[in-house]
């Protein structure tokens, strides 16, 4: 695996190129939209030609992020540039369809901060230590003399947040509050922010919970908790595939449960997996590695093909294979 290049290297490039697109992964969260609209952002205020794509456009929970309108659908005609951005984005096919539409870019950035990534493109800077990819475009941005407005640092904090589960997780360090603390004072009001955020669920997600919960099992003597989620359920609810993020949480909190896993019946024989642990020593990265995924040691996701009831079996049999046994 190539070694990183410096974040010197990618901010001359961000200063000498003009025309530019930047992308994160399907399936998007609140780090890869933040990331996406603080680049896009930056890059606009050096009088750049940008555009903003991911294969979902933009979720309307997010909407209120500061430059959320940039955020469009990759064009059916594919289009050139000088540089193409990936942030966030573990595996370059998890760009899915914006893949297609960039016809060339002279230069491919990736930035990122998964232990799985294995540093693809021209220019690829990994920082798994991070807990956030917004952590590394914060450190980009202040130590390369890059404005950061009352609208990147919002972008910023809500990546940072959202990959952090609001600064609880393993992850978050002194250096992690210290960039927080950072982003205040360039202008991000904390509790507005968390409430659009973490305070402002539409109802049909409390019914998709209710849902979730009524297919709730326990295994591996109780230290593993799983729900699923079938199609028809999800149709029945009218449900977004945006609602669920999140849900696998209330499962993760429960005392004594050590994984957590949430299985979501997709169309065409395809089920996404989603696991968290508590415990290091139980790698979940590992596990959906083994079904064609990645991530991180506590957070992981993949998609495999089957049934609901196949995909589940075997992914619970191998967290079970995980647990040391007496």
């Amino acid at each position: 695996m190539k070694p990183n290049c410096s974040l010197q290297q990618i901010a001359d490039a961000l200063r000498t190129h003009q025309r530019f697109v930047v992308i994160s992964h399907v399936r998007p969260d609140g780090d890869a939209f933040g990331c996406e609209l603080a680049m896009a952002l930056c890059l606009k205020g050096l009088g750049k030609n940008v555009s903003v794509w991911n294969e979902d456009g933009m979720l309307d929970k997010l909407r209120f992020l500061p430059g959320s309108d940039l955020v469009q659908k990759p064009p059916a005609l594919p289009e050139s540039f000088d540089v193409a951005i990936l942030l966030d984005t573990a595996v370059k096919s998890r760009a899915g369809t914006c893949l297609k539409s960039v016809a060339h870019a002279d230069l491919w950035i990736n930035i990122d901060h998964h232990v799985t990534n294995d540093h693809y493109g021209d220019l690829a800077y990994i920082d798994p230590n991070a807990p956030a990819t917004g952590q590394i475009l914060f450190e980009l941005f202040h130590h390369h003399q890059f404005p950061v407005t009352p609208a990147i640092a919002d972008n910023l904090f809500v990546a940072i947040s959202t990959d952090t589960g609001s600064f609880q997780y393993s992850n978050t360090t002194a250096r992690t509050f210290e960039i927080a603390s950072e982003l205040v004072r360039a202008g991000v009001n904390v509790s507005d922010l968390s409430q659009k955020l973490y305070q402002s669920h539409p109802r049909r997600r409390l019914e998709l919970l209710r849902a979730v919960l009524n297919r709730l099992r326990f295994t591996s003597a109780d230290r593993v908790a799983s729900f699923s989620l079938p199609q028809q359920t999800a149709h029945d609810l009218g449900v977004l595939p945006e609602d669920n993020e999140g849900l696998i949480d209330y499962i993760r909190a429960v005392e004594g449960v050590v994984v957590a896993a949430f299985f979501e019946e997709l169309p065409d024989q395809l089920v996404r997996i989603s696991l968290r642990s508590k415990d290091p020593s139980i790698d979940v990265s590992k596990i959906c590695s083994s079904f064609g995924g990645g991530g991180h040691t506590l957070a992981a996701g993949a998609r495999a093909n089957g049934s609901l009831a196949e995909v589940e079996e075997n992914v619970l049999s191998a967290i079970a294979h995980e647990f040391p046994h007496h």
